[in-house]
């Protein structure tokens, strides 16, 4: 009976380190998407000139699940379903920043609103910003993610060693 609760103590510590790592791997893999659907809306408004609701809807299943359902929310609102507002963009997002989540929201708040030419230099300026977002992700999921994982391993380990 002592070797399973320590066998559980240990496998809780573990699990509790990968659940604060997945913040760092959840933003990594949202900017990463959101920069592809930036990229994507750009060249299909420049040469398609498809309507943006339709854009949206094409976007291939992958990204859409890397972007936590931002893209839903935001076709929600197209729909005429809801206000465009933080709360309705970003419902059940909890793992960006603050202003991360403001820069994005003036991101969806700026498409479809101007020409094709400002809206694609929008679009860039949006894709540069994403970019700078991506790499500072990036560097905190190397830093901090493993560093979560890596110390409920450790964790785990001191528990183990003091219960036996």
């Amino acid at each position: 009976m002592k070797w399973v609760l320590i066998i559980i103590m240990f496998l809780g510590c573990v699990g509790l380190g990968w659940f604060f790592s997945m913040k760092y791997k959840k933003r990594e893999a949202f900017f990463s998407s959101l920069i592809m659907f930036a990229q994507k809306l750009d060249v299909e408004i420049n040469f398609s000139r498809e309507r943006l609701k339709k854009l949206i809807e094409t976007m291939d299943e992958k990204s859409k699940k890397n972007l936590f359902g931002i893209d839903k929310n935001f076709l929600t609102y197209l729909d005429g379903s809801s206000e465009l507002t933080h709360e309705a963009l970003f419902k059940n997002i909890q793992f960006l920043k603050s202003e991360e989540k403001e820069t994005i929201f003036l991101f969806f708040k700026s498409l479809g609103r101007t020409d094709v030419l400002s809206q694609s230099k929008e679009i860039a300026n949006f894709s540069k910003r994403f970019d700078e977002n991506l790499a500072t992700c990036a560097n905190e999921n190397k830093k901090y993610g493993s560093l979560c994982f890596k110390l409920g391993i450790i964790a785990g380990l001191f528990v183990l060693v003091i219960l036996i």
